[in-house]
């Protein structure tokens, strides 16, 4: 699973942290590490049964082609599976890919042409949810307290993240959005993902959203110690 912790600005609930719950932290750990999100996330260990497609995606988006190269090498090289190579379209260059925890990652870029050599910056973290209806869930989370940043009819909607927030929260058709990564929808069983929050109706206690995403109340996202920092 993973866990989105939720911190609420004075216009807005914007997501704070996201934790992927895995089988093995430490080599999830040491994969992340590799990509170069590793500050950007956290583990949680979890056996929870889950197959196919979790329904949902953390995506990447880069300032340039050779840069979501030089990410997707890096995940490939520490032991992600291509879902799909990166190549051009009508709106960018991206490709995607599996790690071996069994998320999917998706690492794109609006240019079509290279301005520079490839970066390891990141410009934004998306994480986005495959819905059945996304006019329902849009909904859903904006009477939780969340405001809606862009929306485009009943297939994509995204919402305002704060200053400060490493990741940003959208709604995707979920079959519109197993399509777009390069896999079946069908899946069963866990999500892989816990979204959670400091303030605010999030904290009242566990509940699931219109798609089964389920919440949790979660502290902020905090740096871990270093093996020779840590408290003995």
């Amino acid at each position: 699973m993973s866990m989105a912790t939720i911190t609420s600005t004075a216009s807005h609930t914007s997501v704070a942290s996201v934790t992927l719950e895995v089988a093995d932290p430490e080599a999830a750990r040491r994969f992340y590490t590799a990509l170069g999100v590793d500050t950007r996330i956290r583990l949680r260990a979890s056996e929870a049964r889950s197959t196919g497609f979790r329904g949902f995606t953390l995506a990447l988006t880069v300032s340039r082609p050779a840069t979501v190269d030089s990410f997707l090498g890096a995940a490939v090289d520490a032991g992600a599976a291509v879902l799909k190579p990166a190549t051009k379209s009508l709106w960018g260059y991206g490709g995607v890919v599996q790690a071996p925890d069994g998320t999917i990652w998706k690492v794109a870029t609006s240019a079509k042409k290279d301005t520079g050599p490839a970066t390891r910056e990141i410009d934004e973290m998306v994480l986005l949810l495959g819905v059945e209806d996304v006019k329902a869930s849009k909904q859903f989370y904006v009477g939780q307290g969340m405001t809606v940043a862009r929306s485009f009819g009943g297939k994509y909607a995204e919402f305002t993240s704060g200053e400060s927030s490493p990741v940003k929260l959208a709604l995707y058709k979920r079959r519109g959005l197993a399509k777009d990564l390069g896999v079946p929808a069908d899946g069963t069983g866990s999500h892989r993902i816990i979204l959670g929050s400091t303030t605010g109706p999030f904290t009242d206690g566990p509940f699931t959203d219109p798609d089964g995403f389920a919440w949790e109340a979660a502290a902020p996202l905090t740096p871990a110690p270093s093996p020779t920092s840590a408290p003995s």
